[in-house]
C-alpha cells in the first residue's frame, strides 16, 4: 500500500493544468501558529498517456501489463464488481500480546500467522519484461526482489547474536512497533519523494522485524484516490493476512479529481463502489477508525452501514464528515428503519456526523441512545433535537461535544443537559456551542449567565460564538480563563471589557483601613494569571471591533505580559487592513489567513517555545479547530478544511 501511493511521483510542480485540491491542507510546522499550506495537484485526467509513454520507473501504475489475477488487475475500466464472484481463501491470524499486559486483546496487534520466508506481500509480476512491478517501485530501487536466489550462509563472527536474537529483535511488540511507525511516512497526494524506502528495507532484515514492519505499513490506510484503493484491495484480496493488520481506512485525502475529468468516467472505472468498499470492510476484520468525507458519501450504501455499525466489533471511531448526498440520506434513513436489533450497544465510542447538513431527525434519535461508550461526539450544522441529545446514554463520558450551528437545539435543552446529564459530568475537555449570529442565535443575556455557571473545571476549549455577552459576563468568565486555552467570545463586548480577563480590576481602598498599598496593588497580588492561547473575536465584523483600542497602551491584551496568549482570530475582512499596517510589527505580532478565517499571531522569541500540540487535539498543533478529530493524526486533507478553513 505505502509503496503503491507513489503515484504521487508523477506530479510535477511545474504542471501548469494542475487544480487547487483541498487535500493539500495541512499545518505548517516550518512557520509561525496558524500557518497552512495549501498547494496544487497536478490533474491525473491523462495519467493512463503518461504510463504508457514512460520507459522509466517513475510511472506508478501501468495498467498495459499482463494481470496477476483476473478480478483486481485488469485495466481501470474493467468493472471490478466481478471481485465479488472470486473465490478467497481462508484468513489465518495470530494476536501478539504485548510483554506488559500479557492478556489485553486492545494493546497488542493482529499478524499474518505466516512464517516471513513464504510471505509475498506484494507479488512478483511481470510488468514488461521486468520481475518487480511498479506496485513496489521502492524494492525495485533496491535491486532486490522477494524471489532472489539464496546465497551461501557467511560463517558467524565472534559475537554475533543468533537469527531472532538481537537485542532490538527482542524487543516486546509495545517497544519495537512504535519505533518502526517512526519511519512511516505521512501519504499526501502531492509527494514526489519515494516513500518508506527504510521499512521496505525492514522487511528483508528479519522475520521479526518483518512481522513488526507489516504491522506498521498496514495498520492506517490512507487513500487519496480511487486507484490507489483498487491497488490495496487487490493486495488485501490476495493476501488476506494483510487485512488482519489494518486498524484505519482513511479517505480523509480522497479526491475523486485526481484521476478522471467527469463523473462519467469516474463511474465507469468502478474502482471505488458500495460493493467493493463492503468488500474492503470484510477483508478488514479488525478495523477500528473508518474516516470518511463527502467526496465518497454516494459510496456509503445500507450495507455498508449495517457493515460498519453492527459487523465491526473492534470499531470505535466512524467519521462522515460532511456526508450530505441524496444518496447517502436515503442510505442513512434506510438504515435507521430497518429491521435490525436497535437494542444492543454500538461499539463506536468517537462518532463525527459534522456538516451531515439534510439528515433526519429520526437518524439521531436511532443512534445517539446505542452509543454507551460515547467519548466523542460531533454533531455540528445537523438537525439533532433536544431529544436525541438527552437520550445518550448515562455510562457515556464524552470528552469533545461539538454543537455548533445545530439549530434545532434550544438553550433550555442544552443547558439542562450540561448541567445534569452524567455523560458530561467533570469529563468535558472540548465544547463548542457555536452558532452564526446572522442567522440564528441560541443563548441571550440570560442564557449565557446560566451557561458559564456550570462550565466544568475539565474545560480546555470553550466556543460561544454567536451568544449575546454583556460586560456582566467578565466576572463569569474570568474563572474559566484560568484553565481554558481556547475561548471564543460571543457578542456585545467592547475591548475594554474584553481587556479584563487579562488584568485585574482595582480594588477601592478603605480610608479608615490603615495600608500600605493601594487597590490595585493588593489585586495585583491576589490575581491567579490566566491560561488562555487562543482569544476568537472573529464575532466582531466591521467597526465591531475597534483595532485602535486593541493596541492602545491601555489595552493589555496585545502586550508582552499577556502571554500565554498566543492567536487572536478576528474576522476574515479585517485580514487585508491589519497586514497593511505597521502596528503588528511594531508590536511584535503578525497576521495570517487561510480560506475564510484570519489570526493575529505573536512572533515567537528566542527558543522552541509551545508547539501547541495537546493532547485533547488528537494530532493537530495549531489552535481553534472547527472539527472534532476522532483518531489521532496529522491534520490534513478535508478534515484540515473543515478543521481550520472554514468559519463554522
Amino acid at each position: 500500500m505505502a509503496a503503491g501511493t507513489r503515484l504521487a511521483g508523477l506530479l510535477s510542480p511545474d504542471n501548469k493544468s494542475a487544480r487547487s485540491s483541498f487535500s493539500s491542507v495541512r499545518e505548517d510546522d516550518a512557520g509561525l501558529a496558524q500557518s497552512f499550506t495549501s498547494s496544487k495537484i497536478s490533474s491525473f485526467s491523462h495519467l493512463h498517456l503518461a504510463a504508457d509513454s514512460s520507459s522509466g520507473d517513475e510511472a506508478a501504475i501501468d495498467d498495459s501489463s499482463p494481470p496477476p489475477s483476473p478480478p483486481l488487475s485488469r485495466p481501470a475500466s474493467h468493472k471490478l464488481d466481478t471481485m465479488a464472484t472470486t473465490t478467497l481463501t481462508s484468513t489465518i491470524t495470530h494476536f501478539q500480546t504485548p510483554l506488559t499486559q500479557p492478556h489485553s486483546r486492545l494493546h497488542g496487534c493482529w499478524v499474518p500467522a505466516v512464517a516471513a520466508d513464504s510471505f509475498q506481500g506484494w507479488k512478483a509480476i511481470d510488468v514488461k519484461g521486468k520481475l518487480a512491478s511498479r506496485s513496489f517501485g521502492d524494492l525495485q530501487s533496491l535491486k532486490v526482489v522477494w524471489s532472489a536466489p539464496s546465497t551461501p550462509k557467511k560463517p558467524r563472527s565472534p559475537g554475533r547474536p543468533a537469527p531472532g536474537t538481537a537485542p532490538i529483535e527482542r524487543l516486546p511488540v509495545e517497544i519495537l512497533g512504535p519505533i518502526i511507525e517512526m519511519l512511516v511516512l505521512d501519504v499526501p497526494p502531492n509527494g514526489e519523494t519515494a516513500r518508506n524506502v527504510d521499512l521496505m528495507s525492514l522487511l528483508l532484515t528479519s522475520r521479526t522485524l518483518h512481522t513488526a514492519t507489516l504491522n506498521a505499513l498496514y495498520k492506517n490506510i490512507t487513500i487519496p484516490h480511487s486507484r490507489i484503493f483498487r491497488k490495496f484491495l487487490s493486495h488485501v484480496t490476495q493476501n488476506q493476512e494483510l487485512g488482519t493488520i489494518v486498524r484505519r481506512l482513511d479517505f480523509s485525502h480522497f479526491n475523486p479529481m485526481s484521476l478522471f475529468l467527469s463523473a462519467k468516467e469516474r463511474a465507469s472505472t468502478r474502482n471505488l463502489t458500495p460493493e467493493t468498499l463492503l468488500q474492503c470492510l470484510e477483508l478488514t476484520p479488525h478495523l477500528r477508525e473508518f474516516l470518511a468525507q463527502e467526496y465518497i458519501d454516494d459510496e456509503i450504501d445500507i450495507n455498508v452501514l449495517k457493515k460498519l455499525f453492527f459487523d465491526l466489533p473492534r470499531l470505535k471511531a466512524v467519521d462522515l464528515c460532511g456526508c450530505s448526498s441524496a444518496l447517502f440520506r436515503t442510505a442513512m434513513t434506510a438504515f435507521v428503519q430497518d429491521d435490525v436489533d436497535w437494542t444492543m450497544p454500538l461499539s463506536i465510542s468517537r462518532l463525527s456526523l459534522h456538516r451531515c447538513v439534510n439528515l433526519p431527525p429520526a437518524v439521531f434519535d436511532t443512534i445517539l441512545p446505542r452509543l454507551t461508550n460515547l467519548t466523542h461526539l460531533d454533531v455540528a450544522g445537523t438537525r439533532i433535537s433536544d431529544e436525541a441529545l438527552h437520550s445518550i446514554p448515562y455510562t457515556a463520558r464524552i470528552t469533545h461535544l461539538n454543537l455548533a450551528k445545530c439549530n434545532g437545539l434550544t438553550a433550555d435543552g442544552i443547558i439542562e443537559f450540561l448541567t445534569y446529564h452524567p455523560a458530561v459530568k467533570d469529563t468535558l475537555v472540548y465544547l463548542s456551542l457555536a452558532a452564526d449570529f446572522r442567522s440564528h442565535q441560541i443563548f441571550d443575556e440570560e442564557d449565557t449567565s446560566r451557561l458559564l455557571a456550570i462550565m466544568p473545571h475539565t474545560l480546555r476549549s470553550l466556543s460561544l460564538k454567536g451568544s449575546k455577552m454583556t460586560p456582566a459576563h467578565i466576572p463569569l468568565l474570568r474563572p474559566l480563563t484560568k484553565h481554558l486555552e481556547e475561548l471564543a467570545l460571543g457578542r456585545g463586548l467592547k475591548v475594554v471589557d474584553m481587556d479584563r480577563l487579562f488584568v485585574p480590576d482595582p480594588e477601592p481602598v478603605d480610608e479608615d483601613e490603615d495600608v500600605d498599598m493601594d487597590g490595585e496593588v493588593k489585586a495585583q497580588l491576589a490575581w491567579v494569571p490566566h491560561t488562555l492561547k487562543y482569544l476568537d473575536l472573529s464575532d466582531y465584523i466591521g467597526g465591531e471591533l475597534d483595532l485602535s483600542a486593541l493596541f492602545s497602551s491601555q489595552c493589555s491584551i496585545m502586550k508582552r505580559h499577556s502571554a500565554p496568549l498566543e492567536v487572536v482570530e478576528v474576522a476574515d475582512e479585517l485580514y487585508r487592513r491589519l497586514s497593511k499596517s505597521p502596528v503588528l510589527g511594531n508590536a511584535g505580532w503578525s497576521i495570517t489567513e487561510f480560506g475564510s478565517r484570519a489570526w493575529i499571531v505573536r512572533r515567537p522569541d528566542s527558543g522552541a517555545g509551545d508547539s501547541g500540540a495537546r493532547s485533547w487535539k488528537m494530532g493537530a498543533s495549531y489552535w481553534g479547530m472547527r472539527k472534532v478529530p476522532v483518531a489521532v493524526a496529522d491534520v490534513g486533507g478535508m478534515y484540515g478544511s473543515y478543521m481550520f478553513k472554514r468559519g463554522l
